[in-house]
């Protein structure tokens, strides 16, 4: 109608004002955290340690004159204190694993990323290596300036006595892990000796190499961009899901004040310190919201009610809230997923210890010897020849007798008791008869039982016999 173009060419291009190009593929910013105190951070210490205790402490436990926690792979064997576990009973890991996934799913939905903010190995190793920095290098500022700083005899000082410390920590943490597979006394003898096998040397070597790159140079990239729970926790996070939140409605609009100007000037309560930054371990600042970096450390909460102490505020400016309560809304804590992922849990973990109370002692296999598929001996007796395996399954000696189960009389070569050693595996023949005349069909069914003398509990196998056709 003016003579100008209704539509942009595509010769034209179209420009979008107050957008700001960015490098997807910029470099790592080094991220310089504060230390902070607070109730949260005393949590986060006495959950923290106690695992990181049991990790190193546990190999070196010893139980009826063993390592107490061994898995060996060997002699696939799995031993956890009083419970032995072999190949065939694989599948309660498999059922372990999904009940723990379970259980994290119960818990992201309930109270958000609580295990990693404070229970996760990642969180754990990398706070370990933060308070050695800290103690090696200085507080924030001081670590700031020493980056700055050129190379000198101090800043080389420094950086070793941090890198051997680092390095002291990782290779403890890869004794102690290989040490759940192999026996860590014997494989600590043998390193400080030289005496190890290449495998248990690789394996060390390894996992020392992986715990200082993660814990040491990673750090947050690990919790942003390797693990992949940080990518599906918004599918179970709901607005009834316990954050960390910041209230916007108190805290904007934002402004830096003096103490005694705190109440002036139509400010919010944030005075935009941006201590919540600087103690963020993965860097972000959480009063843009909620964002899938943040793991719920809660450092920010602490760092905050500290301002706000000091500002004569009331806490609470960034605290664990849900979505609902930042709306003025109630909190509904028994809602369907939270209550079906808790069902759920509930009945897997009674099925693991029903399985645990129940799991056989003795395992028996029955195999056919190749050959012949019956023979016909005095009596008109019909023959069949097996294998029989037995394994004892406990750390006792056992008495096994050995039963056969069949819809007409039978006899069986294995009548007599069989004493089995703690782990043993016997391989046994067995013979089974019955007459000619009896036989019905060319093919009975024949269960054959394996118990326990002393405590009765049995396993069986299920096979069959086989004679002339009639």
């Amino acid at each position: 109608m003016n003579g100008k173009p209704a539509v942009e060419t595509a010769a034209q291009p179209i420009r979008l004002e107050g957008f700001a190009e960015r490098d997807l593929y910029q470099r790592r910013e080094k991220i310089y955290t504060r230390f902070v105190g607070g109730l949260f951070q005393r949590l986060r210490f006495f959950t923290g340690w106690p695992l990181l205790a049991g990790y190193f402490a546990l190999p070196w436990l010893n139980w009826d004159g063993r390592q107490a926690v061994l898995f060996d792979l060997p002699a696939r064997e799995f031993h956890i204190f009083s419970l032995t576990f072999w190949p065939q009973d694989l599948w309660l890991l498999g059922w372990l694993l999904i009940i723990a996934a379970f259980a994290l799913f119960t818990l992201t939905t309930l109270v958000g990323r609580i295990w990693c903010g404070y229970t996760c190995p990642q969180t754990v190793w990398t706070a370990i290596f933060m308070w050695i920095e800290q103690i090696t290098e200085g507080q924030r500022h001081q670590r700031i300036r020493l980056d700055q700083a050129p190379w000198g005899f101090e800043k080389i000082r420094r950086r070793s006595l941090k890198h051997a410390m680092w390095l002291g920590v990782a290779a403890l943490t890869g004794l102690s892990f290989v040490g759940y597979f192999t026996p860590i006394r014997e494989l600590f003898v043998d390193l400080l000796t030289l005496q190890a096998g290449g495998w248990a040397a690789f394996w060390v070597a390894f996992f020392t190499a992986a715990t200082y790159v993660n814990a040491g140079w990673m750090r947050e990239q690990v919790c942003i961009y390797m693990c992949p729970y940080a990518r599906f926790q918004s599918a179970m996070f709901d607005a009834d899901t316990l954050i960390v939140s910041y209230d916007a409605a108190r805290g904007e609009p934002r402004g830096a004040r003096s103490r005694r100007a705190a109440a002036d000037g139509g400010l919010g309560d944030c005075i935009d310190c941006t201590f919540c930054v600087q103690v963020c371990p993965t860097g972000i600042d959480i009063r843009d919201g909620l964002q899938y970096q943040c793991i719920g450390c809660a450092q920010c909460i602490d760092a905050c009610d500290q301002v706000m102490d000091k500002m004569g505020y009331a806490r609470g400016l960034i605290r664990y809230t849900t979505a609902h309560a930042l709306a003025g809304g109630r909190t509904r804590w028994l809602r369907p997923r939270s209550v079906g992922y808790a069902a759920v849990l509930a009945i897997m973990c009674l099925a693991l210890l029903y399985a645990l109370v129940t799991r056989s002692v003795i395992e028996v296999d029955v195999l056919r010897d190749r050959g012949e598929l019956y023979q016909r001996a005095e009596n008109d007796t019909i023959v069949n020849q097996y294998r029989l395996q037995l394994q004892n399954k406990t750390q006792q000696p056992m008495r096994a007798e050995v039963t056969v189960d069949a819809p007409l009389p039978m006899t069986h070569s294995a009548a007599a008791p069989v004493l089995l050693q703690p782990g043993e595996r016997l391989d046994l023949p067995l013979t089974l008869g019955a007459s000619a005349a009896a036989l019905t069909a060319a093919s009975i069914p024949v269960t054959i039982r394996a118990c326990d003398a002393a405590t009765g509990r049995c396993n069986l196998e299920r096979t069959t016999f086989l004679g002339p056709r009639h």
